[in-house]
C-alpha cells in the first residue's frame, strides 16, 4: 500500500497549506481495522489530519456502491468526503473543479480498479461496471492542469492478471497523460 505514505509525505511538505486528496477508486479505502491494509490508507490520513488539527480534504470518484459497506458510506458523511459514484462520473466535472478550487495543493491517486474489467483486468478486484478510461482522463485533466498537483500515483496493477499486456498499455497511457498535462 502506497497511499498512506505518499499522502503523509505531501501533507508533511505542505504543512501550512490545505492539501486535497483526490482518489479515483471503486473503493473508499476508509476501513477501520486494527492494522493497516489496502483498505485503510485514507482513514489513516484522516486520523493524521485529526492529530494535527488539520482539515481532511478527500474526494473519491468512481466509487462502486456495491463494493463498499454502509459503515464506509456513513464515514464519508461524517468526514464530509466528496463522493462521486461510478454511475455518475460521466457528469462529474463540476464536482472535480469545485474540489480543486477549495484546496492549495493536490495529491492524485488512481487505483486502476476504478476502470472497467474490459479495460483493466490486471487488478485484484476488477470492476464489473467501473469508469471507462476516457471518462477518467476527462476527470483528471483539470487536476493535472491546475498548477496545484504535487504528487500522483497509479496503484493496484498486477501483471499476473495481464495475459496479453493490454492492461499494461492502458496503465502506461494513463501515466503518460498525467505527465503530459501536469503543470
Amino acid at each position: 500500500e502506497t497511499a498512506f505514505g505518499h499522502g503523509a509525505g505531501v501533507l508533511d511538505v505542505f504543512a501550512q497549506e490545505s492539501v486535497g486528496i483526490i482518489n479515483l477508486d471503486a473503493h473508499l479505502d476508509l476501513r477501520q481495522t486494527d492494522r493497516a491494509t489496502s483498505g485503510t490508507p485514507f482513514r489513516q490520513l484522516a486520523q493524521l489530519c485529526d492529530a494535527q488539527s488539520r482539515a481532511f480534504h478527500y474526494a473519491c470518484f468512481g466509487v462502486s456502491r456495491a463494493a463498499n459497506t454502509q459503515a464506509l458510506w456513513r464515514e464519508t458523511q461524517w468526514r464530509n468526503v466528496t463522493v462521486v459514484e461510478d454511475l455518475d462520473c460521466h457528469d462529474a466535472l463540476a464536482q472535480m473543479t469545485q474540489f480543486i478550487d477549495k484546496v492549495d495543493k493536490i495529491y492524485l491517486t488512481i487505483d486502476l480498479d476504478v476502470l472497467p474489467v474490459w479495460e483493466m483486468p490486471a487488478v485484484s478486484a476488477p470492476a464489473a461496471l467501473g469508469v471507462p478510461l476516457i471518462q477518467v482522463l476527462r476527470l483528471i485533466e483539470p487536476v493535472c492542469r491546475s498548477g496545484k498537483l504535487q504528487a500522483a500515483d497509479l496503484v493496484e496493477f498486477n501483471p499476473r492478471f495481464d495475459e496479453d499486456g493490454a492492461a499494461a498499455r492502458v496503465a502506461a497511457r494513463l501515466g503518460w497523460q498525467i505527465a503530459h498535462w501536469w503543470r
